[in-house]
């Protein structure tokens, strides 16, 4: 029997909603392939691709740093280029209907994540470049608003398990009121329609997303088309709904070893 074409695409848990909501359909949609995705934190997930416990096409990550743990002999050399292509600047959501909603509105955000009871949630700095940023946030803020303990008392321990919670599970906990409160990017509050309090712009880290294709991709072919969809105008609107921050798309790696059409695209978008 005939098997239809598709594509699997490994990528943070952050887009969880931005690739099975949005760019997943609209890319099956165009070009008649299937997008299967699979999410979780980056690290987790280069991990994965490195211990051959999952294959994949395509790889998204929220920090290009995770694409130098797969490039090389030593690392499967399973990345040999990526392309930096979107933003998105850490925030803290909260629900509207929590006992601390009003807090955020009146009180500085550092403040309210302070106060007694407050349930929040985050990822683990271990497993997925979200959770590492929400460490550097609370250092640059302790720094700035001159509280040495403030990182500690909000977050407690880097792997503290009344907070530290899976990635693709955070954004459904607190819309159902496990949590008050918790640390997201942008484009997750933005998509999922979360309040949110934004820090000041000269300590909130961001994500910085990359994609590429995997050595030994399973579909090569469909992963290209992937990419060019996702980096070219209908991808690029789709990104821009769902509140990230477009950046022109910056090669980084063996130009040699692009697929062509990708690489005349790249020269093309603004």
């Amino acid at each position: 029997m005939w098997a239809a074409r598709h594509v699997d695409v490994l990528y943070a848990g952050s887009l969880v909603n931005l690739m099975e909501q949005s760019v997943g359909p609209a890319f099956q949609h165009a070009t008649g392939e299937q997008f299967r995705g699979y999410a979780a934190g980056s690290n987790a997930l280069a991990n994965e691709i490195k211990g051959q416990l999952r294959r994949g096409d395509v790889f998204v990550s929220a920090n290009p740093k995770v694409n130098q743990s797969l490039e090389g002999p030593d690392n499967g050399d399973w990345v040999h280029w990526y392309v930096m292509f979107a933003e998105s600047p850490l925030v803290i959501g909260y629900n509207p209907h929590s006992r601390f909603a009003a807090d955020f509105k009146r009180k500085p955000w550092y403040q309210v994540l302070s106060s007694p009871g407050i349930r929040i949630g985050r990822t683990d700095p271990k497993l997925d470049p979200k959770g590492a940023l929400t460490l550097t946030l609370m250092q640059r803020a302790a720094e700035l608003y001159h509280e040495p303990e403030l990182s500690q008392h909000v977050l407690g321990a880097p792997d503290n398990p009344a907070q530290v919670l899976p990635e693709p599970t955070l954004v459904g906990r607190l819309q159902s009121g496990e949590l008050d409160a918790g640390f997201f990017y942008s484009t997750e509050t933005s998509t999922a329609h979360i309040p949110a309090v934004s820090p000041p712009a000269e300590i909130a880290p961001k994500a910085e997303y990359t994609v590429t294709i995997l050595r030994q991709a399973p579909d090569a072919q469909a992963a290209e088309q992937f990419l060019r969809f996702l980096l070219d105008a209908p991808g690029r609107q789709l990104l821009r709904e769902h509140g990230l921050n477009l950046r022109a798309p910056t090669l980084i790696g063996a130009e040699q070893d692009v697929p062509a059409g990708i690489r005349a695209l790249l020269h093309s978008v603004p």
